[in-house]
């Protein structure tokens, strides 16, 4: 397993790794594998066995489990039996039961009925991340999802929601899912098929030559934006805003239905910021010294400002909140987002990396969502300025002026688009003050996060999040007065 990519535990020290559970599958076996460490939780993977006579020619290293006096065991994904059987299974919606337990495949509207088991071929792509994924037909994309979480996965519910219940179609449509089903116990999710996305480029990457462009006027002081850049921009707004309101389902199931700001979730934001400024604050003043000046100039500027930052954070609690919330994409960003035909397909539904699965359910406003792509953008501009060897010459706080005027245009185009897709007034947003307030704590709440990951990993750019709660400040300045 420490060949694999899919494995997370290399850095950890291993005590067992055994297979806890054992699933009959055709001619081949899942295996649940638990993954015991000297400190923290246990880890649960999923590896499809296959015992064969010989190593297949085309085998990766990582697809030889062992080698047996009577043959060998590999990873059953590697066979074309074992892909045959999943996807036969998939187009068939047909389960498989044993013991106290059972395997359910549930077919999507994605999977098209003339694409027949038997006539579709199947290969396993060479993707290096922490999950695998298959082929079938040039138009499905299987993943499988390699750790596994005791509780369904987050991606599954929410690609087979807007796939079945809307007309949203920015998305890989769901076409079908496999879960670990067992009484008394919460659902695991196996893997997932979607329809197959024909995209070359992410949207960091087209946002980023528009950069480049702009980037060329800068030290003759040409501030220069090409007009498809806004329409772009103003699009993906609007397909923002399609999703949410695709998510947006009042008549649905408690998993999916609208809620309130309610005292639990009051609570629950005020927890995580806390937490995070306690933790940004602590690695900044370690790190402060480290930091050029023009950033340690926006740094004091953020401790000093620690008190009034604490009081907005505590004014979630009382603050009088008739918005919505809704089950959101919860990882939103520019490389979330694939460039296809002119237009825009959103991937990617696991939600935030670091958050437990319970965390990642849990409902948020829509605005979360908007904050963490116009960080994004701030982030696309700001890396480029800053790390670009045509502005290299130029003076920093010139820079930041310049990033801070294209950041804006960016900022005000998507969000117009985005609210006027909603139309006014909507049942999520009650108000635009509320708007605006709200879109200032999930904001903060986005550029501290931001702040610890570039303390310790990226010192260059902290000032880029430190510009991000810096405007923050300001305009809860200009709130409360100060």
């Amino acid at each position: 397993m420490k060949k694999c990519r899919w494995f997370a535990g290399k850095a950890r020290e291993i005590v067992d790794c055994s297979i806890d559970e054992s699933l009959k599958f055709g001619d081949a076996w899942i295996g649940i594998v638990v993954v015991t460490y000297k400190e923290g939780d246990k880890e649960y993977y999923q590896l499809p066995l296959s015992f064969q006579n010989d190593v297949p020619n085309d085998l990766p290293e990582q697809g030889l489990v062992a080698a047996l006096p009577e043959g060998y065991l590999i990873d059953a994904m590697y066979t074309d039996q074992f892909r045959r059987d999943l996807y036969e299974r998939m187009y068939n919606s047909e389960d498989t039961s044993e013991a106290d337990s059972s395997l359910v495949f549930r077919k999507g509207k994605g999977l098209d009925d003339q694409d027949q088991p038997g006539q579709i071929p199947s290969r396993v792509l060479p993707v290096d991340s922490s999950n695998s994924a298959m082929l079938f037909g040039d138009r499905y994309f299987f993943k499988l999802y390699r750790k596994l979480f005791q509780e369904t996965n987050p991606e599954v519910e929410l690609v087979e929601f807007i796939t079945e219940n809307s007309s949203f179609r920015q998305i890989p449509a769901f076409c079908g899912s496999i879960t670990w089903q067992r009484e008394g116990v919460p659902d695991i999710t196996l893997g997932m098929m979607q329809r197959k996305v024909d995209a070359k480029k992410d949207n960091w990457s087209t946002t980023g030559e528009y950069i480049d462009e702009f980037m060329h006027g800068v030290p003759l002081e040409v501030f220069s934006i090409k007009e498809n850049l806004f329409e772009q921009v103003a699009l993906l707004g609007r397909r923002t805003a399609e999703m949410h309101l695709a998510l947006y389902a009042p008549d649905a199931g408690k998993e999916f239905a609208p809620e309130p700001f309610t005292d639990e979730y009051r609570q629950f934001l005020l927890k995580r910021i806390t937490h995070l400024l306690d933790t940004r604050f602590n690695l900044l003043n370690d790190r402060f010294d480290q930091l050029p000046p023009d950033t340690q100039e926006m740094a004091t500027r953020f401790r000093d400002s620690r008190k009034l930052i604490e009081e907005f954070a505590q004014g979630i609690l009382t603050r009088p909140l008739g918005s919505l919330r809704i089950r959101i994409h919860g990882d939103y960003h520019l490389g979330q987002v694939l460039s296809s035909d002119n237009d825009f397909i959103i991937i990617d539904f696991e939600g935030e990396p670091e958050a437990s699965i319970t965390d990642r359910k849990v409902k948020h406003s829509p605005l979360k969502d908007v904050s963490g792509m116009l960080r994004s953008y701030h982030y696309a501009v700001s890396s480029k300025l800053f790390d670009g060897t045509d502005t290299q010459t130029i003076d920093p706080q010139r820079l930041q002026k310049i990033t801070s005027r294209w950041y804006n245009l960016m900022k005000s185009t998507y969000f117009e688009a985005y609210l006027e897709t909603f139309g006014w007034p909507h049942p999520l947003f009650k108000s635009r003050a509320e708007v605006n307030y709200l879109m200032l704590y999930y904001l903060l709440e986005k550029a501290v996060y931001e702040l610890g990951y570039e303390l310790s990993y990226r010192p260059d750019w902290v000032k880029i999040p430190l510009k991000g709660i810096v405007d923050v400040v300001r305009e809860i300045e200009m709130l409360s007065g100060q």
